[in-house]
C-alpha cells in the first residue's frame, strides 16, 4: 500500500490504529450510510506499513489541533500558530484541507467576547452593520448587546435583521476589517445566509420585556405587517392561556412560588383564572394569600418574574415536554 492513500482509506487505517474500543465510540457520531462505507473500507485493508499508519496519525492530530485552534481565535490565529510550529507551507495546507469542508461564520471570534466589549466596538457603527453583525451571534448574546443600545437604536436594528437578505462574503470581509486591529477576524467563503425573522424572534425571546415592549411598539408604528408576523412567534407570559391544561400543570411544577405569585399580581383576571385552576386548592390559597398580604410592588419585579416563567415555558418546549399553539393551522394539536 505505498501509493498515495485516499481519504477513506486513511480514515479506516485511523480506526484500525485507534482500536476497537475506540473506534467504536468514534462511530457513533457517523451516520449509517458512513459507517457502511467506513466499515466497508477498513475490510479491505490488508496491510499498512507503520511508516504510512504514522503519517495518517499525524495528519489527523495536525487537523485537530488546527481545529482546536480555529475554535480559539479563528482562521488567522491558527495559521500564525501553526506556522511557528510546522513552517509556512505546512501550516497552509492543513489550513486549505479543513476550511474546504469547514463553514466558518463570519464574526465567529466574537461569540467569545464578552458583550460588554462587543457594545463598544460597535456602538457607533451604521445600524445595518450592527444588524448584520447581530444576526450572526447567538440569540443570548445578540440580545444582551441589543439591549444594551439605545432606545431610539433597537427597533431600527431589529427591524433590519427581520428583513436582512443574503450579504455576500466583500461585504462581510469589510465590515470584519474594522473590527481587526482588536480581535481576529474571519472570512466565509461563500454567500451566507442570516437574519430573517425567525432570527429576530429568536433575539427577543431573550431580551428584557422593556426592551422588547419598546421596539414592538415602534415596530407597529414603522411596519405594522412586520411586528405583527414577528408578535405571532413570540410568545409572551399573557400567551399562558393558550396552554392546554397539561402543560400548564407542569409548568407550575417548575416555576418557583414567589416568581409565581409575583407575575399574578398584575395579570389579566384570563391568566390568572387558568393559572389557579391547574394549582392544587392548598397551592391556590398560599398564593392568593400571599399577593393579599404583598402590598405595593415594582412593576420590574413583576415583569422579571413574569420573564422568569416565560423562560421556563420556552426551556420545556425546546425539551419537548409542552407544545405552544400560536394559533397557526399548523400547530393544531390532534
Amino acid at each position: 500500500m505505498s501509493e498515495e492513500l485516499t481519504p477513506r482509506q486513511k480514515a479506516a487505517v485511523l480506526m484500525i490504529s485507534l482500536g476497537s474500543d475506540t473506534s467504536a465510540e468514534v462511530m457513533k457520531h457517523l451516520s449509517e450510510e458512513e459507517i457502511e462505507q467506513l466499515t466497508l473500507e477498513i475490510a479491505n485493508v490488508r496491510k499498512v506499513e507503520s511508516e504510512k499508519r504514522e503519517e495518517v496519525i499525524e495528519e489527523f492530530h495536525s487537523m485537530a489541533v488546527a481545529q482546536d485552534y480555529i475554535s480559539q481565535g479563528g482562521i488567522g490565529y491558527a495559521k500564525d500558530v501553526l506556522e511557528r510550529a510546522l513552517g509556512s507551507q505546512k501550516a497552509m495546507d492543513i489550513i486549505e484541507r479543513l476550511t474546504s469542508s469547514l463553514q466558518v461564520r463570519p464574526f465567529e471570534f466574537m461569540r467569545k467576547t464578552d458583550p460588554s466589549q462587543v457594545i463598544n466596538f460597535i456602538q457607533n457603527e451604521h445600524p445595518q452593520t450592527i444588524a448584520l453583525i447581530l444576526a450572526y451571534l447567538p440569540a443570548e448574546q445578540a440580545s444582551m448587546i441589543l439591549s444594551a443600545l439605545p432606545s431610539e437604536k433597537q427597533a431600527d436594528i431589529a427591524r433590519r435583521v427581520a428583513v436582512m437578505e443574503r450579504t455576500s462574503p466583500e461585504v462581510i470581509k469589510d465590515i470584519e476589517k474594522i473590527l481587526e486591529r482588536k480581535l481576529s477576524s474571519v472570512m466565509s467563503q461563500d454567500y451566507t445566509q442570516a437574519g430573517g425573522i425567525e432570527s429576530v424572534v429568536e433575539v427577543l425571546n431573550n431580551v428584557d420585556r422593556a426592551t422588547e415592549k419598546t421596539i414592538l411598539e415602534t415596530l407597529e408604528t414603522q411596519d405594522p405587517e412586520l411586528a405583527e408576523e414577528i408578535k405571532k412567534r413570540l410568545f409572551v407570559f399573557d400567551d399562558i392561556v393558550h396552554l392546554d391544561d397539561r402543560s400548564i400543570q407542569r409548568v407550575i411544577r417548575e416555576v418557583e412560588q414567589k416568581d409565581l405569585t409575583l407575575a399574578l399580581k398584575v395579570a389579566g383576571e384570563e391568566v390568572k383564572d387558568r393559572l389557579f385552576k391547574n394549582m392544587s386548592k392548598r397551592m391556590g390559597e398560599l398564593v392568593q394569600e400571599e399577593m393579599d398580604y404583598m402590598g405595593p410592588v415594582r412593576l420590574r419585579d413583576v415583569e422579571e418574574a413574569q420573564q422568569k416563567i416565560v423562560n421556563v415555558i420556552r426551556s420545556l418546549e425546546e425539551s419537548g415536554e409542552i407544545v405552544i399553539s400560536r394559533g397557526r393551522e399548523d400547530d393544531v394539536i390532534v
